[in-house]
């Protein structure tokens, strides 16, 4: 198992519930791969440099997950299938 960051990105419009909802479903698309998170850290509401599919800010999440190295293209593809998150990005911590 390798050590991972994984950013996302919703809209900054998005309602506390909704926040929460997307942090679940992180979570859970995890725990699909067999992978473990440590550190959950919310950077909150920034303004965007350019707009993303018509939004100008979003709320950032960075996750500090485990996961294998043949589990990050999987969890990639099904992250880029989720409506509700505007960008991610995974890198090898």
């Amino acid at each position: 198992m390798n050590n991972y960051e994984l950013t996302v990105i919703i809209p900054g419009k998005s309602t506390p519930a909704k926040q929460k909802s997307a942090v679940e479903k992180v979570k859970k698309l995890i725990e699909v791969f067999k992978g473990k998170i440590g550190k959950v850290d919310e950077w909150g509401r920034l303004d965007l440099m350019y707009k993303i599919e018509g939004v100008d800010s979003g709320i950032f999440t960075l996750y500090n997950i485990e996961l294998k190295a043949e589990d990050v293209k999987k969890l990639s593809d099904k992250l880029k299938t989720e409506e509700d998150f505007i960008r991610f990005l995974i890198v090898k911590a």
